[in-house]
């Protein structure tokens, strides 16, 4: 590198020695003064290196800088320039950092709007799933209550016995005490005779009202058989009054599922009453209610002898208002309801249907852990 000698207002010539020292001493100032700016230099690259993986190319450009500043402290030639030309790269880097920062502070305000949103929709998400849940146990209820009016009759003709029956043994009791006959004991027992029929009459008056009345969401362990025998008490009469024959055979073993009374008992009725349906015009009346039970499920099937399902139609069955029956003699709910009622059990209902033989329902539901104790039905 030229050197350019500096005219001194010395009187004195400068010997080449001094002069040699002169330069040596400027030589190595700079040294120091470059290896203080490569050593800063130095510093700046770590901090930049540590900014973001996005200035990969920028970083690149440092690396050939630092390798120009190790040729610059070689040579001590074009020192100036390659300082310069570093100073505006770094200059250029620390603008897109600046940009960058930018970019992420709008990036930052775009996913707090985001969030926000996203709040407000999964609000609304919740509030609609709440509207949902209460339309569909509104829903229910209004299906449990068209059931309730189809049992009227026969719960009418059940209880006019236990009434007649009451009369009966009321008017003996008065006819001996009118007639002056003053058997106490007979006429205790026809008291407690009418007794006996009024609790008949409350049983059935009791497991109507309970039947009727919106279902707890609550879940506890339950027997099947007790849900399944109370649903055929509800139908007995109107099964008697059309000659169906029930035959309900469940095996040894007691199945006891973790579920809602009320709604397992109105999924019995609805396959009941459809079965009841179905059998309208059959030669052959009856209805078998068997269950298998494995480790871990139990699958009763509901077996009919009617008309049957005609083909292509067993998928669409459990659709909301979709009915085989004629206009005005079904809701089409019925299934539908049947069908969320064991889904929101954590069971699974299908129908099997082979031509001329009638429907099958099926219904799987999970049992109870064995250490669960089942709660007895009121």
């Amino acid at each position: 590198m030229a050197t350019t000698a500096t005219t001194t207002a010395d009187p004195a010539p400068a010997t080449p020695d001094s002069r040699f020292r002169a330069q040596v001493e400027t030589l190595e100032r700079r040294l120091r003064e470059r290896d203080e700016q490569r050593r800063a230099m130095l510093h700046m690259m770590g901090d930049l290196n540590d900014s973001n993986k996005r200035l990969a190319n920028q970083r690149k450009a440092m690396l050939h800088i630092l390798a120009d500043y190790e040729q610059d402290r070689r040579r001590l030639a074009g020192q100036t320039e390659r300082l310069d030309n570093s100073r505006r790269a770094v200059l250029h880097i620390l603008q897109d950092s600046h940009k960058d920062k930018l970019r992420l502070e709008a990036t930052r305000k775009a996913m707090i709007h985001i969030m926000g949103d996203l709040r407000d929709t999964t609000a609304g998400i919740q509030r609609r799933e709440q509207e949902l849940r209460e339309k569909q146990e509104q829903l229910v209820q209004a299906g449990k209550l068209a059931t309730v009016g189809e049992l009227t009759t026969g719960v009418a003709h059940e209880l006019n016995n236990p009434l007649n029956n009451i009369g009966l043994f009321v008017g003996n009791a008065m006819d001996l005490i009118e007639h002056g006959v003053m058997d106490v004991k007979q006429v205790i027992r026809e008291l407690r005779q009418a007794t006996e029929q009024v609790r008949k009459a409350t049983e059935i008056i009791s497991h109507l009202r309970t039947f009727g009345r919106a279902a707890p969401v609550s879940r506890e362990p339950i027997v099947l058989r007790q849900v399944i025998e109370r649903a055929l008490a509800l139908m007995q009469e109107q099964f008697r009054l059309r000659e169906i024959n029930v035959a309900l055979d469940l095996g040894s073993k007691e199945p006891v599922v973790l579920g809602n009374a009320i709604q397992l008992e109105q999924v019995f009725i609805n396959l009941l009453s459809n079965a009841r349906d179905a059998m309208a015009n059959s030669p052959r009346k009856a209805i078998r209610i068997s269950a298998s039970v494995d480790c871990q499920t139990v699958e009763l099937a509901f077996a009919d002898t009617g008309h049957g399902i005609p083909a292509g139609l067993e998928r669409r069955i459990f659709d909301p208002f979709f009915t085989t029956k004629e206009v005005g003699e079904g809701t089409g709910l019925g299934l539908s309801i049947t069908y969320g009622i064991i889904k929101d059990h954590g069971g699974m209902i299908a129908v099997v249907s082979p031509p001329g033989a009638g429907a099958t329902f099926l219904i799987q539901l999970p049992l109870a852990s064995a250490d669960t104790p089942a709660s007895s039905l009121p």
